[in-house]
């Protein structure tokens, strides 16, 4: 990066496509929201997410050599929303010559839900997310996600609250309305968050930043903990 481009580059870029609606903020580099485009996927991230960046950036007057990095949610989520996203993202990065930070979008949406339900951490709050038209998957902060099978219900501790995001009809009211409010902030927590992990140098590798997906497409299995094509398997 040449030195006129560090002088100028005082934005950052935020891309969310882990669940059903595309997310994407641009803010100062400290993490302060400028402003957002959120729309429903349906199945044309690849169509839509450059052209609506670059619509969010020209509305704002925000040129792309002025972002100072990338931040995009890295899931859990579907396969094609999450592949497309990071894809773009990683683009974006590779181009400008910037940094890139992956965050976690469910740590993100618990962080958003905390502050909405007036605590300071997300510690009593479990997000359930959907993993394909039967299966839910259930995060607690600082674990990894847990696939809850069809008709298994969450376990859910006294004191705990569940924040379900793309889930109505199949998650409690309460929760339903939880994870709707946690996701209109997605974009500008995805802000902060990513400030404070560039200020602290803590940027992720190009080459090895990698989603969580919560489903596979045909012919991807998962075995021992890593993801394999199905036929490599032996």
């Amino acid at each position: 990066m040449s030195r006129a481009d560090r002088d100028s580059a005082r934005h950052l870029l935020a891309i969310d496509t882990a669940t059903s609606d595309v997310v994407v903020a641009v803010g100062t580099a400290s993490g302060e929201p400028i402003g957002q485009h959120a729309w429903p996927a349906g199945h044309r991230h690849g169509e839509q997410l450059l052209a609506s960046i670059d619509r969010l950036l020209a509305e704002h007057d925000v040129a792309r050599h002025s972002l100072a990095a990338i931040v995009v949610g890295t899931g859990p989520g579907a396969f094609t929303g999450l592949r497309v996203g990071l894809a773009t993202a990683k683009a974006l990065a590779h181009g400008l010559a910037r940094p890139i930070v992956g965050i976690a979008t469910a740590e993100a949406l618990l962080a958003v839900a905390a502050t909405a339900d007036g605590a300071s951490a997300a510690d009593g709050l479990v997000l359930l997310l959907p993993a394909g038209p039967s299966d839910r998957v259930l995060v607690r902060p600082g674990a990894a996600p847990r696939l809850l099978p069809a008709g298994t219900e969450p376990d859910v501790a006294a004191g705990e609250r569940l924040v379900a995001v793309d889930l109505d009809g199949r998650a409690a009211a309460d929760a339903v309305a939880r994870g709707t409010a946690a996701r209109a902030g997605l974009g500008a927590q995805l802000l902060r968050m990513g400030a404070g992990r560039i200020a602290a140098g803590d940027t992720d590798d190009l080459s090895r930043l990698v989603p969580e997906y919560v489903t596979l497409p045909r012919g991807v299995v998962e075995a021992s903990g890593d993801v394999t094509w199905s036929h490599d398997r032996r």
